[in-house]
């Protein structure tokens, strides 16, 4: 992007790009975006703008049904693969005790509509104080999950137990549901079930089923929905607004709907069974106090005519044992239609969650190995200041070293030993042989022993390496990295005996040592290389070209400091460097005495 701003004038390939696109958005179904209303917008956009929102687009509208057609069975819901199920049925839902408040929210509404509507008695007092109790420890245990330590082990133990299994919720979810739904009908059992036709046909001397509203209204018993004793004499009160036990029932579904954990297939069969309950009782032992209501709400309406009632035999009101079953179902078909809509979402926020989890695994294992990788390439606090965020991206590394060992290491009679030939394939397997050695080398660099000295690179045969670059590696009093690097050279030489022996070949090394200052740095921007310069590096590899096979030659400065650190040298001679003249130098022989 840097060398692309520095150029004048805009790439005049990008609305070309975007037209591909666009023919590629039409194919996927995104062409009702691409009308007339929106030219106008799309004109005023960015074009990379106008690529990214078609992509979102198209991603959104593929995702979503690939998954499910990939993932989820249409109608249950389940995941295809059963790992998948295990996982998401192992998936700890920590609004359990927001699921449990509201149950217990449904619950309070229906104590307040049954206290105004029904006539109280010792049952409704007694069930619903009892309710009220349990449904109050059950939402004191969930809650406990949200402020564990608080409270004590056992308490704890037991929320855990409930909201971290999937099973155990769900079991006291139901247990909830089934305490609103008994008090959304319990108080039709105190009600008065003395049928309202039979009483005003012994009046009239009638069959029950003769009887109808204009005869209510014509009573002399002055049967009304403002009558609250019992009817025909009985004892029990009356209850003339069953509708309000429906509406109940309609509420306590709602609280089936707000646990969200339970599948949806679950929640169909549970409202089914609410349903199938309440019209068994609506139906055989309530059928009398639904049928009385409709007759009460008949005759209410009836209009008197000079003192007497006119009654027309057609009456258009729909009897509430035949509209309330059609109103549960309907509802419990919408509440279905929700619940199925947020499993779905759930589950595939689900795959989403995972997806999301293993990608950003990748991209971590990714990003590992992308650091290993750049830490092969450069030394790791050199990596790690390319990798910095604040820097900017033209800004120049380099390092001023005040004391670097250099060591330039190159088998000289290589060159004889590679040769082009049939046998060895072009001659891929001298430098397979070659690429076996420069490995063994750093295997030998990466132990602990070695750890401050850096690989800076290969250059044909010859390695080239340094120690003492950074601050972690630099020791200016004790001069170990100076020991590190004499070390290492001498466990290359016996290293390249090893190698002689085995492949039997006659390689001969020579090795090159020199110390002093060095700036290091990073040069390219693409394919960056790490390297060094200065005069000690010069001279260094002079110490190789020059050194003699099977030896390891040194100059004065680095004779120094090795012979006081007992480190064996031989003195041999003066020897003519290019552009040095004649230098004194010395080959090390084997490192300090072991007392």
């Amino acid at each position: 992007s840097n060398s692309t701003s520095n150029i004048g004038s805009p790439w005049n390939v990008e609305r070309q790009f975007y037209n591909h696109i666009s023919k590629e958005m039409k194919t996927m179904g995104i062409v009702d975006y691409m009308g007339k209303d929106n030219r106008n917008t799309q004109e005023n956009m960015n074009p990379e703008d106008e690529v990214d929102e078609f992509l979102g687009r198209a991603i959104d509208a593929r995702s979503i049904d690939r998954l499910r057609s990939e993932h989820v069975r249409k109608f249950l819901l389940t995941f295809r693969k059963p790992e998948l199920e295990k996982k998401y049925s192992k998936e700890v839902d920590d609004r359990f005790g927001a699921y449990v408040a509201c149950s217990c929210l449904v619950f309070l509404f229906i104590c307040c509509i049954q206290i105004t509507i029904v006539p109280h008695s010792t049952l409704m007092l007694g069930f619903y104080l009892s309710c009220l109790l349990v449904l109050v420890s059950v939402l004191f245990v969930s809650t406990i999950y949200c402020c564990v330590k608080l409270f004590p082990r056992p308490l704890q133990r037991l929320s855990k137990k409930i909201v971290q299994s999937k099973l155990n919720s769900t079991i006291v979810g139901v247990f909830t549901i089934s305490l609103v739904f008994l008090s959304a009908f319990v108080n039709m059992f105190v009600c008065s079930n003395q049928d309202l036709r039979v009483c005003v046909a012994e009046e009239y001397n009638t069959k029950p089923g003769n009887v109808n509203a204009c005869h209510i209204a014509n009573s002399y018993a002055n049967y009304s929905l403002d009558v609250e004793t019992g009817l025909c004499g009985g004892e029990q009160p009356n209850c003339n607004f069953p509708e309000y036990f429906t509406y109940c029932v309609l509420l306590s579904l709602l609280a089936c709907a707000v646990f969200l954990q339970i599948s949806s297939i679950g929640k169909l069969v549970l409202m089914l069974l609410i349903e199938l309950v309440y019209i068994i009782m609506m139906e055989v032992p309530g059928a009398t106090l639904f049928d009385n209501a409709d007759l009460l709400v008949t005759a209410n309406s009836l209009n008197p005519t000079n003192g007497t009632w006119t009654c027309s035999l057609k009456f258009s009101k729909v009897a509430l044992k035949i509209m309330t079953p059609i109103v549960i179902t309907v509802f419990v078909l919408a509440l279905y239609l929700h619940a199925q809509q947020v499993e779905s979402t759930a589950r595939l926020d689900f795959l989403w969650k995972l997806q999301a989890t293993e990608e950003k695994e990748e991209m971590e294992e990714l990003q590992a190995y992308n650091r290993r990788l750049l830490h092969n390439i450069l030394p790791k606090d050199v990596a790690a200041h390319f990798l910095a965020r604040e820097r900017r991206n033209d800004e120049l590394y380099y390092q001023s070293c005040e004391c670097v060992a250099v060591m330039f290491a190159s088998i000289s009679n290589f060159s004889e030993f590679y040769v082009e030939l049939e046998a060895n394939n072009e001659g891929v397997e001298c430098l397979r042989l070659l690429n076996e050695i420069i490995a063994d080398f750093d295997e030998i660099i990466s132990e602990e022993q070695f750890r401050q000295l850096e690989k800076i690179k290969t250059i044909g045969s010859t390695y080239m390496a340094a120690s003492g670059l950074n601050d972690s590696t630099y020791d200016k009093v004790g001069k170990t990295h100076i020991k590190a690097l004499a070390d290492y050279a001498m466990r290359l030489m016996d290293q390249m005996k090893y190698i002689n022996e085995h492949s039997f070949n006659n390689f001969q090394m020579k090795i090159g040592l020199n110390i002093g200052p060095v700036v290091a740095g990073v040069i390219g921007a693409r394919k960056p290389q790490y390297d060094i310069w200065g005069n000690t590096v010069n001279v260094a590899s002079r110490m190789d070209s020059t050194g003699v096979p099977d030896r390891i030659q040194v100059t004065t400065d680095l004779y120094q400091v090795l012979s006081a650190e007992s480190y064996h040298l031989e003195y041999r001679g003066l020897v003519k460097v290019k552009g040095k003249g004649e230098m004194c130098t010395y080959f090390l022989n084997e490192g300090p005495d072991i007392s």
